[in-house]
């Protein structure tokens, strides 16, 4: 009889323990990473290089033989339109020019004559029909060698840079032989190539920027000039113009500079996003666990873009609110939790 009470004492003293123990492990937090809901910059970005360009350039060819006589600019002269830039020996076109001057003074002569003498009715119409023939191929005769000698003088076409030069003083050239080439550097440009896929989302104005390994630590704004209507075949690319500023080769900027361009693609400057581990993604839709009085909520939202880490929510959160930052889906709602780190 002792022994069954001492049993039955000990039994009622061990229920009170029990409960205890459940007490203590239900107010047991579990210690996780959080994450604030911010409003962070998801824009895409692309790095590209290309060199400095200009938009324009001139190649000036020889448009008649010769041998050059003068020679007035070098690489690096800047140049006005209608300046003379070199001229060649024309002895022999020049004496063709005065023959023809002759052959059509002659022309002439006989000309007034006939037209006298037809006025009189003393030559045919067919006389004078022909001597009226032979005037105009000796006007175009000393046309046409006028035009050759003035091929002999070299003037610039327009304001610019010599930038190459190709022949030098008493050389011998042919025709088309190259002469001179010069740029025009009042706008310096770079040809981008870039995806088919990322173009769709550049406009014509818009600004860039753009570091120059010549000029580290500088930093120039420019836009986007001009876009290609068609892509390479071989890679895809299509080819965007972006201008520098006005003033880009009065700061020393040069063709053939290496420019790196930083593009925005897709702007989203203001995009509430948390860590892409917060958020679960499971059949019809996505959730997180919000952190609420050191308790988990669950709570559905919606996704956007992910750059990165960063994963876009466009609805379910606001700015502000503390979430799971990972292992969510190992967690239960209403789960006690006590923040012992920060990610972001």
């Amino acid at each position: 009889m002792l022994l069954v009470l001492a049993m039955l004492a000990g039994c009622e003293s061990a229920e009170p323990t029990s409960n205890a123990t459940g007490t203590a492990a239900e107010s047991r937090a579990i210690a996780v990473a959080a994450a604030e809901v911010q409003y962070r910059d998801l824009s895409r970005r692309l790095l590209l290089s290309a060199s400095v360009r200009p938009r324009e350039t001139v190649r000036i060819s020889a448009q008649t033989r010769g041998i050059v006589q003068q020679l007035l600019v070098e690489e690096g002269d800047s140049v006005h339109a209608g300046q003379l830039l070199l001229s060649l020996d024309q002895a022999e076109q020049r004496a063709e020019l005065a023959r023809a001057e002759a052959l059509l003074e002659q022309a002439q002569l006989a000309y007034r004559r006939q037209a006298e003498l037809y006025q009189r009715e003393l030559t045919s119409a067919s006389e004078y029909q022909a001597q009226a023939a032979a005037l105009r191929v000796a006007e175009s005769e000393y046309q046409l060698w006028q035009t050759r000698v003035a091929f002999g003088t070299v003037l610039a076409p327009r304001d610019a840079v010599v930038s190459r030069r190709w022949v030098e003083l008493g050389e011998s050239i042919r025709e088309q032989d190259p002469l001179l080439e010069l740029t025009d550097v009042s706008q310096l440009v770079l040809h981008l190539g870039v995806s088919e896929l990322d173009v769709a989302y550049l406009t014509l104005g818009q600004q860039v920027e753009v570091q120059l390994d010549a000029m580290p630590g500088r930093i120039l704004t420019a836009e986007v000039r001009r876009i290609f209507p068609t892509a390479e075949l071989s890679s895809r690319f299509i080819t965007v113009e972006v201008v520098l500023p006005e003033k880009a080769w009065q700061q020393g900027v040069r063709p053939g500079f290496l420019g790196r361009v930083n593009l925005t693609i897709d702007a989203r400057q203001d995009a509430l996003a948390v860590p892409a581990s917060a958020v679960v993604q499971q059949e019809g839709g996505a959730f997180m666990m919000v952190i609420a009085n050191e308790r988990l909520e669950k709570r559905e939202v919606q996704t956007g873009v992910q750059r990165g880490q960063w994963l876009e929510i466009t609805e379910g959160v606001e700015a502000g609110e503390v979430v799971l930052a990972a292992l969510a889906s190992e967690m239960n709602e209403g789960q006690r939790v006590r923040i012992v780190g920060w990610r972001g």
